[in-house]
C-alpha cells in the first residue's frame, strides 16, 4: 500500500514528460533545421543546394533522386512571396512547412498545370497583396522546400538553370 502514492506519483510525471516531449520536439526540429539552413544563406530567399549524395544532410535522408531548394522563412520582417518556376522535370512541387513542422501548404506541377505557382506567407494582420493566394502558416519561422525529381543525372544542368528562376522574397 505505501507503494501506491509514489507510483501514481511516478505515473503522472511519466505522461507530463511524455507530453512536454511531444509537444516541444517538431519545434526543437524545425529551430534546428532552420538554424542549419540559415548558416548556409540566411532567410527569405532560396538556396539551391547541389544533387545529394550518400552524405548529404542539410535535408534529413534527401533522395538521390530529388534537386532541393530551400527557403528558411521569417516572416517578423513582413509577408513573403513565392514564385516557383516550371522546371524540365517529370514531377516538381512546393511544400511549406511551419514552426511546428505542419505541412502549411503544398502544391505541384500537376496541380499547377505546368505553370508557375505563386503563393504569399503571411502573419494574421500583415497586409498582402489583391488577387493572391495566401498561406498563414503558424509562427513566423518556417521552411519552404522545393522538390524536383531528377530521372538522369545529366539532365541536371538545364533543370537547375531553370529551377534557379524561382524566388522567395520579403514583399
Amino acid at each position: 500500500r505505501r507503494w501506491i502514492g509514489p507510483l501514481i506519483v511516478g505515473w503522472v510525471l511519466a505522461l507530463i514528460a511524455w507530453q512536454a516531449t511531444l509537444v516541444a520536439t517538431p519545434r526543437l526540429l524545425m529551430t534546428a533545421a532552420l538554424h542549419r539552413l540559415g548558416k548556409l544563406g540566411g532567410s527569405n530567399r532560396f538556396m539551391f543546394g547541389p544533387l545529394p549524395t550518400a552524405q548529404a544532410r542539410t535535408v534529413v535522408r534527401p533522395s538521390p533522386d530529388l534537386a532541393y531548394a530551400s527557403c528558411p522563412y521569417d516572416l517578423s520582417k513582413g509577408p513573403l512571396l513565392i514564385e516557383i518556376a516550371p522546371v524540365p522535370a517529370p514531377y516538381w512541387s512546393l511544400s511549406v512547412f511551419d514552426s511546428r513542422t505542419n505541412v502549411a501548404f503544398v502544391r505541384n506541377n500537376r496541380d499547377s498545370g505546368g505553370r508557375p505557382i505563386r503563393v504569399v506567407l503571411a502573419r494574421a494582420g500583415q497586409a498582402v497583396p489583391r488577387g493572391m493566394e495566401v498561406v498563414r502558416p503558424e509562427g513566423a519561422r518556417g521552411v519552404a522546400l522545393l522538390r524536383i525529381l531528377i530521372e538522369h543525372r545529366d539532365a541536371f544542368p538545364a533543370i537547375d538553370k531553370a529551377r534557379r528562376a524561382s524566388f522567395c522574397r520579403t514583399l
